[in-house]
């Protein structure tokens, strides 16, 4: 048995594979907040992990939710929602973590915390929109 993919499941799925290196990036900011050569506070670099960690989880389920969006024949809004939901989640909720802590010595998240909610929608309608696609095929 062959997968063709199209060609909008071929450019999700190559944008998630490029930004794989920034995610690897990430890792690299990581390891120099653990290892004491950048200065942030206790709320900070939860959020960092958080970003990091939802960056990672997200991108790797968003290639599977590809891969399956194929199998759904959904096409217009569904299928496009099927196909990018859960990596516009992927965007939105790391960003959200990251930018909503930045500044010296934040102890809060600004309002750019409103990007992890806005992801959250897009993943859940996301995968919803998967899930019954797939049960309807």
């Amino acid at each position: 048995m062959t997968l063709e993919l199209s060609d909008a499941a071929l450019r999700v799925a190559g944008i998630l594979l490029v930004a794989v290196v920034t995610i690897e990036s990430g890792g690299a900011y990581l390891l120099a907040v653990v290892r004491g050569k950048t200065p942030l506070t206790d709320f900070q670099k939860s959020f960092a992990r958080a970003g990091h960690a939802h960056a990672g989880v997200l991108v790797i389920l968003a290639l599977v939710c590809v891969l399956y969006a194929e199998a759904t024949g959904q096409s217009g809004l569904w299928g496009w929602l099927s196909r990018s939901g859960v990596a516009i989640a992927a965007i939105l909720m790391s960003a959200g973590f990251f930018f909503s802590s930045m500044g010296a010595g934040r102890e809060q998240p600004n309002r750019l915390i409103l990007l992890v909610y806005t992801g959250a929608v897009f993943l859940g309608a996301g995968v919803l929109s998967l899930g019954i696609g797939l049960l309807t095929a």
